[in-house]
């Protein structure tokens, strides 16, 4: 109970429970329904399983708003927050408890202050939310949408919770263990960051003025750039995006931001493009380049 409270990871004993307990079959379809998962080998899909049991063993799974958070969606979320984790320590997802699910977007608070210092709340609408020391907040109706999105809320709110296991949400998740110094880290995401800036701040500006940015008239603009624009946010929303990016359509930005794709995938220990290439046949490669 204590360690429960102290947001500790299950203990063996528990995660062997909850593999025992899981149908190989309900394994077998929550896979399925996510394509992102079909480039892992045999060996990676066990060790993504085992990962996902200890997040079911070790976090609890609450719906809000009359959502019924069913064996198959509990699966799903953990399979792919275990995804990042694969090769890394599950304690990194440890020091917070729940798993909060809303049937579709929810509000959050929100704080922005002035430079007079005048602070105004107001209410945003959003898909999914992780607190510092706190739950991880979804959205099923964005997570349910990771079979046919080149987006995912889930990994994205899992790479905030790996973020916060460092020195805050800054972008530089903690890489003991990876090669990778803090300075040589920051250099390679201020630099992409920098230069996808500069690159959405062109498109914006190229947009025809009879066109809101915001309208899906707009999407063909966008559409050239090879992260969601709210990459652009900051340091910590560039670090969550990138890892949707990498882990669920890793080649634009491979192509786009060769040095950043390197460090992430020293620092996840995954090279999801090489496993790409695995499955796809030479004469098709050209299309995911």
């Amino acid at each position: 109970m204590f360690r429960w409270l102290a947001g500790k990871g299950a203990k063996a004993r528990a995660v062997e429970r909850v593999l025992a307990d899981i149908a190989p079959q309900a394994w077998q379809l929550a896979i399925q329904r996510l394509p992102f998962l079909a480039a892992l080998t045999p060996a990676e899909i066990q060790a993504l399983q085992h990962r996902a049991a200890w997040l079911l063993a070790s976090k609890t799974f609450t719906g809000v708003q009359g959502f019924e958070v069913t064996e198959d969606v509990a699966l799903s979320i953990a399979l792919q927050a275990a995804l990042p984790i694969l090769e890394l320590d599950v304690r990194l997802y440890e020091g917070w408890t729940e798993i909060i699910v809303y049937p579709g977007e929810f509000l959050i608070r929100r704080q922005q202050v002035e430079e007079s210092g005048v602070v105004h709340d107001y209410l945003e609408q959003a898909s999914g939310e992780s607190w510092e020391g706190g739950p991880v907040v979804l959205s099923w109706e964005a997570v349910d949408a990771a079979d046919t999105s080149s987006m995912n809320v889930v990994i994205h709110e899992f790479a905030h919770k790996l973020d916060l296991q460092a020195e805050g949400p800054e972008g530089v998740p903690n890489l003991y263990g990876s090669g990778i110094t803090s300075r040589t880290w920051q250099h390679t995401l201020e630099a992409a960051l920098e230069n996808f800036d500069a690159w959405l701040s062109a498109i914006e500006d190229s947009i025809p003025a009879d066109i809101d940015p915001e309208s899906e008239q707009a999407a063909p603009w966008f559409d050239e750039l090879p992260l969601d624009p709210y990459a652009a946010s900051n340091e910590a929303e560039f670090f969550a995006v990138s890892s949707e990016s990498f882990f669920i359509d890793p080649a634009p930005l491979a192509k786009h931001y060769p040095a950043w794709y390197i460090l992430l995938a020293r620092y996840y220990r995954q090279d999801p493009l090489e496993r790409l290439h695995r499955v796809i046949p030479v004469t098709d490669r050209s299309e995911h380049a």
